[in-house]
């Protein structure tokens, strides 16, 4: 329901739009979509084992931002129905129609229905969502490729990568210039569909702030093999161990096993030393006697 001495739904209905639904596709879809391919085939080093899977997963990233946004959105916008800046201007109201009562849109005569009851689709802009989405994804990939945040990078690679925020923020704008929604709904929208993509990044992107922040995340075939291969080093080295272990054992009994062998003669040495004194002995006696 609404009243028709709101001044918040008084503005006028724009025909021509500043960028109208087409014009958006293209500025948040299309652009991005064609950017990242070039950046993942054509600058990326051919002979790098992993261009097909970046390329895979960056563009599967956009167009999860993208879809999952656009739901989200439709399903805020038909959920709660708030009302265009423009709504009187669409909803024609009916002669006679009291000003200052509650009114629903029984008392509207416009004949067009998508038109009407577009009026009641205003929290969150979708405009902003999808701009913010779509760009803001290509902003987070252009960020870790060029690696912006990084300490002392270049002022050229920050303008590069802030560059689809602004135009983001300029189709954003244009909403409230068509008076299609305030600038709640603009704000709103925008924060809906940068928390999606930024979401959607980091699926397959680590931190911006990270060290390989150019690179996506392995694969789960590749993350697989590398634990096998983590796990035969790892066998591998606890054989070589245990060899070791082992022959180092038997070097010691073996070292064991020859000290008491020699023990064992010098004992049997010591033994005959007073038997061979006490002969020398009775031999010397006798030859002190006389004859």
């Amino acid at each position: 329901m609404f009243s028709l001495n709101d001044i918040a739904i008084q503005f006028p209905h724009a025909e021509v739009e500043r960028v109208p639904v087409r014009y958006n596709i293209l500025y948040s879809a299309v652009l991005p979509f064609i950017i990242l391919i070039l950046s993942t085939t054509l600058l990326s080093p051919s002979q790098s084992p992993n261009r097909l899977h970046k390329t895979h997963v960056t563009l599967l990233g956009l167009l999860i931002s993208l879809l999952l946004t656009s739901f989200l959105t439709d399903t805020f916008k038909n959920a709660i129905g708030r009302p265009r800046p423009d709504l009187l201007a669409r909803c024609k109201p009916a002669k006679g129609t009291p000003a200052t009562q509650l009114v629903t849109i029984a008392v509207c005569t416009e004949k067009d229905q998508h038109t009407l009851h577009d009026g009641w689709r205003s929290f969150p802009s979708g405009h902003s969502s999808f701009a913010f989405s779509g760009l803001g994804y290509l902003s987070l990939f252009l960020t870790g490729q060029l690696h912006t945040l990084r300490p002392r990078a270049d002022f050229l690679r920050s303008l590069a990568a802030l560059a689809p925020l602004v135009c983001a923020a300029l189709i954003a704008v244009s909403r409230c210039e068509d008076y299609r929604h305030d600038v709640y709904d603009v704000t709103v929208g925008a924060a809906l569909g940068f928390t999606v993509t930024y979401l959607s990044y980091r699926r397959y992107y680590p931190g911006l702030k990270a060290r390989r922040c150019d690179a996506p995340y392995a694969s789960r075939g590749e993350s697989a093999k590398k634990q096998r291969g983590r796990g035969d080093e790892e066998e591998g080295g606890r054989r070589r161990r245990g060899v070791v272990v082992v022959v180092g054992r038997d070097d010691d009994d073996d070292d064991d096993d020859v000290r008491d062998e020699e023990g064992e003669e010098e004992g049997a040495e010591n033994e005959h030393v007073p038997l061979r004194a006490a002969s020398a002995e009775r031999r010397g006696r006798r030859r002190s006697y006389p004859d």
